[in-house]
């Protein structure tokens, strides 16, 4: 999925400002430099004016970010470093941890996107991308995830 994709979808899920976005990114890293006059170019749709591609980096520092505010950091472990490439794969194990969603609970966002997947295709998410069970997450299961989080979040509607 396209990074502005997911940032969009994340930020309408939660209902945050832009502000909000910014101080979330910040809490993955205080140095980064992100400012509220960069966000709105980002969170524009592909083909219209003032577009901007939202990098890995950035996406990265949002998912870290919300694991850190929904989570707290661990103030005994060093902090771990952003990742340089996010996958859809990678993007739903960030917000299952955010979010301390179980399998039951990941079930049950992916039905009500209407989009059940049974434990075995659940499960191969979530391996190592070596593993000889590994499944990439495609782009119709990473929308539907979000689908069905924003559903949990928002409300049916």
């Amino acid at each position: 999925m396209i990074n502005n994709d997911v940032m969009r979808s994340i930020r309408y899920m939660l209902d945050l400002g832009d502000a909000k976005v910014i101080e979330v990114m910040q809490l993955a890293d205080a140095d980064f430099p992100m400012v509220k006059d960069d966000l709105p170019a980002l969170l524009k749709k592909e083909g219209e004016p003032g577009f901007a591609a939202c990098s890995d980096r950035v996406l990265a520092h949002l998912l870290d970010g919300l694991v850190i505010y929904y989570r707290g950091r661990d103030e005994s472990l060093p902090p771990r470093p952003v990742e340089t490439r996010i996958s859809n794969n990678l993007v739903l194990k960030k917000l299952r941890v955010a979010f301390q969603l179980k399998d039951a609970d990941m079930h049950e966002v992916f039905a009500s996107a209407g989009f059940p997947l049974s434990k075995p295709e659940m499960t191969a998410l979530f391996r190592q991308a070596g593993h000889k069970h590994y499944r990439a997450c495609g782009d119709q299961i990473l929308r539907n995830f979000l689908k069905g989080l924003t559903r949990r979040f928002r409300g049916p509607g």
